[in-house]
């Protein structure tokens, strides 16, 4: 038999085995020839639809191999007990001794995941704060009260402290939160000015995209107004959350019609762009774009401890804010 590992991917390990003789079980022929994992440990990768042959996914560890049968396991990288501190730069906009507000960059992800176990904003915190973070979001996540996209810039809240992490916490669950973000999208809503509803879920043909679903899913909804408008190509919007949901704003702006630019997961990529007769040069910079060209630039609430309103505010990163001189442009 023989084994050939592939490393490339980051969040897992790739093995290919072939059997040289038919009969054995596929659970030993694995646990025999990669020696650094019990049998015990390959039946569970087995069960949880790890292993392919020819033929598909196999989840019997059962199963009775073939002479010359080629089978590819995946085996997922163990995550790291804890989060590391990494001196990562912040912009810093306000820190106290209760929270810190930062001003994310695009491409920043927040806390720890499969694929991102390091250089995330959790892994920053840890280095800048030390021990004075929050413990209620779990080691995994300290201080971390609410989340952005990785490609998504602007502000976010970080707790120093249980009780203020409670208190937000609890600001965000009766939406007291004012939260306001700036989107340059395709095409010119209309009306230029108006409210989307719809329940979000997961897309049934994706797991891993949201959808406005007709069953099911969590109610959402979406304020918006029309900022700017460049002919009938593009607009630069304000939005305001009413609720949370997992990529809202670029769900609900793609369900009527108006992706975010840059938004490759929900129609508002590169393929939408080439149709939009934009000219070489804006082209180009938005293929430059860490994702999609939206920016949460205003946060507000109210202060855990001193109880008064406090609010913050963002410019538009320098990508926006090009991309915007060059649709002036066209």
């Amino acid at each position: 038999m023989t084994t050939t590992p592939d490393t490339s991917e980051p969040v897992s390990t790739h093995h290919i085995i072939t059997a040289e003789d038919g009969g054995e079980r596929v659970d030993r022929l694995l646990a025999n020839t990669l020696s650094n994992h019990s049998r015990t440990r390959i039946k569970a990768l087995i069960e949880q639809g790890q292993l392919s042959s020819a033929g598909g996914t196999i989840t019997d560890p059962s199963y009775r191999v073939k002479s010359g049968e080629t089978f590819t396991l995946n085996i997922p990288v163990s995550e790291p007990a804890l989060p590391q501190p990494e001196e990562i730069d912040l912009n810093v906009l306000h820190e106290d001794d209760d929270l810190i507000v930062i001003d994310k960059p695009a491409g920043l992800v927040v806390h720890p995941a499969p694929g991102n176990y390091s250089g995330t904003l959790v892994n920053a915190l840890l280095a800048h704060c030390g021990d004075s973070l929050s413990g209620i979001g779990g080691v995994k996540r300290p201080g971390i009260v609410h989340r952005l996209d990785k490609e998504t810039s602007g502000l976010i809240v970080a707790a120093k402290n249980d009780r203020t992490h409670t208190d937000l916490s609890a600001q965000f669950s009766a939406r007291t939160i004012d939260r306001a973000y700036q989107a340059l999208i395709w095409g010119v809503p209309r009306p230029p000015s108006g409210t989307i509803e719809g329940n979000i879920g997961r897309n049934r043909q994706n797991r891993k995209k949201m959808a406005v679903v007709k069953t099911g899913g969590k109610p959402a909804r979406t304020e918006y107004k029309l900022l700017q408008r460049f002919g009938e190509r593009a607009s630069l919007i304000e939005c305001k959350l009413a609720t949370g949901r997992t990529h809202q704003i670029r769900v609900h702006m793609a369900h009527i019609g108006h992706p975010v630019i840059g938004d490759k997961t929900y129609g508002g990529g590169i393929s939408r762009a080439r149709k939009s007769s934009l000219g070489d040069k804006t082209l180009d910079h938005i293929k430059t774009l860490d994702g999609q060209a939206l920016h949460a630039f205003a946060l507000g609430f109210r202060h855990p401890g001193s109880a008064k309103t406090v609010k913050f505010s963002s410019q538009l990163p320098i990508e926006m804010s090009i991309l915007i001189a060059l649709l002036e442009t066209l």
